[in-house]
C-alpha cells in the first residue's frame, strides 16, 4: 500500500489542522460515511505520531500515514489524496 498527496491538498492540510514541520498526520478508519472500498466506513484524520504504520509519506517535513490495524479498509488499493477545487477540500480516492 501507498499514499501519494497532491501538493493542494497539502497545502489544504497544513492551513486548516495548522502543521508544522515534524507533525504526523494518521489516516484511520471510522465507523460511517461512504467509500467506494468498504461499504459502511470512511477515512477519518487525527493529528498524532505513528506507532505501527504500514505506509508513510513525508512531505514539506510532515508525515502522513496509515497504522498497519487499518491495513484492510483499503482492500490493498493505494491511497491517492488529491483537491476538489469545487469543493475546496481533501478528496480520497483508490487505485
Amino acid at each position: 500500500m501507498n499514499i501519494q498527496l497532491s501538493d493542494q491538498a497539502l497545502e489544504w492540510y497544513k492551513k486548516e489542522l495548522h502543521l508544522e514541520n515534524g507533525d504526523s498526520l494518521k489516516f484511520q478508519v471510522r465507523y460511517g460515511g461512504c467509500s467506494t472500498v468498504q461499504k459502511g466506513f470512511s477515512l477519518g484524520i487525527v493529528k498524532e505520531d505513528p506507532d505501527q504504520p504500514v505506509a508513510t509519506i513525508e512531505k514539506d517535513g510532515i508525515t502522513f500515514f496509515v497504522e498497519e490495524k487499518d491495513a484492510w479498509y483499503f482492500d490493498s488499493h493505494d491511497l491517492h489524496i488529491k483537491f476538489d477545487e469545487e469543493l475546496n477540500e481533501p478528496k480520497f480516492d483508490y487505485e
